[in-house]
């Protein structure tokens, strides 16, 4: 198969970017700053991601709708208000997770932003489930570019006037140039931010001004070490259709009306766990010493009995350290419970601990 590009791939060239192969497209993984300084970059001042090849799947409808996604969706849309936005997954009948993603109400349906990887099986999932019965349509004619970082919103309030009074997890559309984009204030770096969905043709004009009014291109290398930092979960690492939102310790993402009367995809499964508890959980973990214990570690209880596995790891620039997510059974999951990490043959101490690792510093507003 053909490696894909997105509409910025000359301008992250022209960046010196590193490329890696990620879900099909040829992706900048760091610059010439290296993943530490991007990372520290977005923390203290504004940086550019391209999430282009992520999925912008937009499902146009009325009330019918908003029911058909309701018996999918663990949420409750129909109090959802006008550009507010949450996130959410795509389960199958055992709760296991297909795609985490975010869903926002417009005027005319709903915006889904989906994972690079999963976008397109996802939108066979949702045909099927929706019957086809509703306009669908996954715009691969539009850019998504993320700005994050304390600065973010100084910088993209000189292009788009007012975009400062959006609150988190809301969205609106904007005019840029005579063409219609869509904002929302959000993010996957524990940063406030904004993503913008906007046409190919503009992409590279708009990132443009951005590095001129004073933020960097970063790269996906220093958005997982941001993400990670926040607690958050990763596709394919913490989520996956073996593992469910109760034991990824996503229960929040769950609407408190819905988990009460069920009837989404899934539900048995998610308040049967709630009930009697999961089995396995997701936790922190901050590893002793300076070990980074990656992805598919074993983790062991100090009887040295497998308890768990590692899903991501890295060193944290933030918190100047090694940080590690992982699951395990539910009866070691206590924050300071000590544990060990079996690198290469070797097992070392660690303690479980709460997330995120890093303070997160969105703005907070009423939805």
């Amino acid at each position: 198969m053909e490696i894909k590009k997105t509409s910025l791939n000359k301008l992250h060239q022209d960046n010196k970017a590193k490329f890696v192969e990620f879900a099909g497209y040829e992706m900048p993984i760091q610059y010439s700053s290296g993943i530490i300084e991007e990372h520290k970059f977005t923390r203290a001042n504004s940086g550019i991601f391209d999430v282009s090849h992520m999925g912008q799947l937009f499902i146009y409808g009325d009330d019918n709708l908003t029911n058909d996604l309701e018996k999918i969706f663990p949420l409750d849309l129909k109090n959802l208000k006008l550009n507010s936005s949450k996130y959410s997954f795509l389960m199958n009948d055992k709760a296991g997770v297909h795609d985490d993603l975010i869903i926002t109400k417009l005027e005319d349906g709903f915006l889904i932003i989906l994972n690079a990887a999963c976008k397109d099986n996802d939108f066979k999932i949702l045909s099927s489930l929706l019957k086809d019965k509703y306009k669908m349509v996954l715009d691969d004619q539009r850019s998504l570019i993320a700005i994050q970082g304390p600065k973010s919103v100084e910088i993209l309030n000189k292009i788009l006037k007012t975009v400062a009074d959006l609150n988190f997890m809301s969205g609106n559309w904007f005019t840029y140039k005579d063409q219609k984009l869509y904002v929302t204030r959000s993010g996957y770096t524990g940063e406030d931010g904004f993503e913008i969905s906007i046409s190919n043709d503009l992409a590279e004009i708009f990132t443009k001004e951005l590095l001129d009014n004073g933020s960097k291109m970063i790269g996906l290398g220093a958005r997982d070490t941001l993400r990670l930092e926040a607690g958050l979960c990763l596709y394919g690492h913490e989520l996956s259709t073996e593992t469910t939102p109760i034991e990824a310790n996503l229960k929040w993402a769950i609407s408190k009306e819905r988990l009460n009367n069920g009837g989404f995809i899934g539900s048995d499964n998610v308040i049967n766990q709630i009930r009697k508890g999961a089995k396995k959980i997701r936790i922190g973990i901050k590893p002793e010493g300076r070990l980074i214990a990656r992805e598919k570690t074993k983790i062991f209880n100090e009887n040295e009995q497998m308890i768990g596995e590692v899903t991501s790891g890295t060193f944290g620039p933030s918190v100047n350290g090694p940080i590690a997510m992982g699951f395990v059974d539910q009866e070691f999951s206590k924050k300071e419970t000590k544990i060990l990490l079996e690198v290469r043959g070797k097992k070392y101490p660690a303690n479980i601990c709460g997330l995120p690792f890093y303070k997160k510093s969105y703005v907070k507003g009423v939805n």
